[in-house]
C-alpha cells in the first residue's frame, strides 16, 4: 500500500532522511517510534508534501502511485492524510464550512459526487459525538480558542469525516489526557479496515495501550534500524533509544 524507497530529505540543507525504507501492507496499522531529533516528523511531512522538505532520492508511492511527483492537494485526493503534531488555527473560517469544502474538493477530485449539505449535517454530528466536540465547537472558527486536546480531537473529526485510504499520525497523543487517548484509539480502531493503512508516529508506548499496531520500527538517525511485533514498544519503554542512537 505505502511503500518507501531509500528516501533521503532534507531541510534547509542538511540532511534528516538518510536512506529510510519502509512498507505498509494495506489493512495494516504499523507505528515508528524514536527519540527526538531521529526524522519521524521529517518523514510525515515528506510524505504528505510540505515544500519546506526536500528529497534527494528515493521513492514514495501510495497504491503504487508516485506520491513525490504529486502537490498536497493532490495527495490527499489520493486518500492520504495527516494529522499534524501542531494543529494550526484558521480564524473567520466556520469549521463545518472547512471540512465540507475540503471533503467535497477530495470527492470530486476523484470523480465522485458531493456531499449534500444535510448528508454532510448528519454525518458531522455522528462523527462529532464520536471524538467528543459538541455542536457548539463545530460551528466555531476553525481550531480559534481549542484547547491543545479540542484540536486533537477536531482532527481526529477531519480523519473520521475523510475517511482516508491511508492515514498518517505525527505525534497525535502528544499532551492528551487520559480520555483524549481513549478516543483517539476508538476513532483509529472504528477506521481500521483491510483497505486502509494507518502510520502512528510517537515518542511513547501509551497510545498503542489503546492502538495494538501490526509492527513496531524504530527510527534512528534518519534510518528505520529495528522492526519487530507490539512487544518491541513495551522494550522500548523499559529500555529506551540510547542503543539504537548508538548504532545508527
Amino acid at each position: 500500500m505505502l511503500n518507501i524507497s531509500d528516501l533521503h530529505t532534507s531541510v534547509d540543507g542538511s540532511e534528516i532522511l538518510k536512506g529510510l525504507t519502509l512498507e505498509i501492507p494495506a489493512g495494516e496499522v504499523h507505528a515508528v517510534m524514536g527519540p527526538n531529533g531521529s526524522g519521524k516528523s521529517t518523514l510525515s511531512h515528506t510524505i504528505a508534501g510540505h515544500g519546506a522538505y526536500k528529497v534527494s532520492a528515493g521513492a514514495v508511492t501510495l497504491d503504487g502511485d508516485d506520491l513525490l511527483g504529486l502537490e498536497p492537494n493532490e495527495r490527499a485526493a489520493k486518500g492520504l492524510f495527516l494529522s499534524f503534531q501542531h494543529p494550526m488555527e484558521i480564524p473567520g473560517v466556520q469549521t463545518m464550512n472547512f471540512i465540507r469544502t475540503a471533503l467535497n474538493s477530495q470527492r470530486k477530485a476523484r470523480g465522485e459526487g458531493e456531499m449534500s449539505a444535510a448528508e454532510f449535517l448528519k454525518a458531522i454530528r455522528v462523527k462529532a459525538k464520536l471524538v467528543g466536540l459538541d455542536d457548539s465547537k463545530i460551528k466555531r472558527p476553525f481550531n480559534v480558542g481549542f484547547s491543545g486536546g479540542e484540536k486533537k480531537r477536531m482532527e481526529m473529526l477531519q480523519m473520521a469525516m475523510f475517511e482516508p485510504r491511508f492515514a498518517i499520525m505525527d505525534e497525535t497523543d502528544s499532551g492528551l489526557d487520559i480520555d483524549a487517548l481513549k478516543m483517539v484509539g476508538e476513532v483509529v480502531n472504528t477506521l481500521r479496515s483491510p483497505e486502509r493503512g494507518f502510520l502512528i508516529i510517537t515518542h511513547y508506548q501509551r497510545l498503542l495501550d489503546y492502538i495494538k499496531p501490526d509492527a513496531v520500527h524504530v527510527l534512528a538517525g534518519g534510518r528505520i534500524v529495528k522492526s519487530g511485533g507490539a512487544d518491541l514498544a513495551h522494550e522500548l519503554e523499559k529500555s529506551g533509544y540510547d542503543q539504537f542512537i548508538e548504532a545508527a
